[in-house]
């Protein structure tokens, strides 16, 4: 039988991959009628930040997100993950049906690519933002992909956040997460 070990604060599991860097403890406070860009999420054990020049060319991490949306018919909300106030990734503004306490989930995987200050670290970001509606409880989503090549910076801390952004404050717009991992894949 194969066992973890442990090494620098990660767990290597049997097949030399790294896991386990930050869970959430706590559902966030839920990003509610306000166009005030906020949170998705929430206190929780281990850590979201990497110290600077902790980065290592092809270093790649997989979040996931899964929680509760609720919105009136044809609002609009935009996700996006940050390194610090850096964009990583943008879903881009999406238009939602009405949707009443359904579920959602985000996947969001990213890829080191280059080291050194902003204009010359690199790192490519994508993932899937779904979720289900009212009508059939049929799923839809958006997905999204980008390179940040300008404003990315491996010389200092990057602490991941996860916001979500409301294009109208709505009483029936509201979202929050329940589960958020982070692991280290590579």
């Amino acid at each position: 039988m194969k066992t973890l070990i442990q090494v620098d604060k990660y767990v290597t599991n049997p097949y030399g991959y790294l896991s386990g860097l930050y869970t959430q403890t706590a559902t966030s406070t839920p990003v509610a009628n306000t166009i005030v860009e906020s949170s998705l999420l929430d206190g929780g054990i281990g850590t979201l930040t990497v110290p600077a020049n902790g980065f290592r060319v092809g270093d790649s991490f997989r979040a996931i997100i899964k929680g509760h949306i609720s919105s009136a018919n044809n609002q609009t909300i935009s996700i996006r993950i940050k390194s610090n106030n850096v964009i990583l990734a943008d879903t881009g503004v999406i238009n939602l049906p009405q949707i009443t306490t359904k579920h959602f989930k985000l996947d969001v995987d990213f890829t080191v690519r280059a080291l050194g200050n902003s204009g010359v670290a690199k790192i490519a970001t994508g993932g899937e933002f779904t979720y289900s509606k009212d009508a059939s409880n049929a799923f839809e989503g958006s997905n999204f992909s980008t390179e940040n090549i300008t404003t990315f910076n491996t010389t200092i801390a990057n602490t991941l956040v996860v916001t979500a952004q409301w294009g109208a404050a709505n009483a029936s717009n509201s979202i929050y997460s329940e589960i958020f991992t982070l692991t280290k894949t590579y």
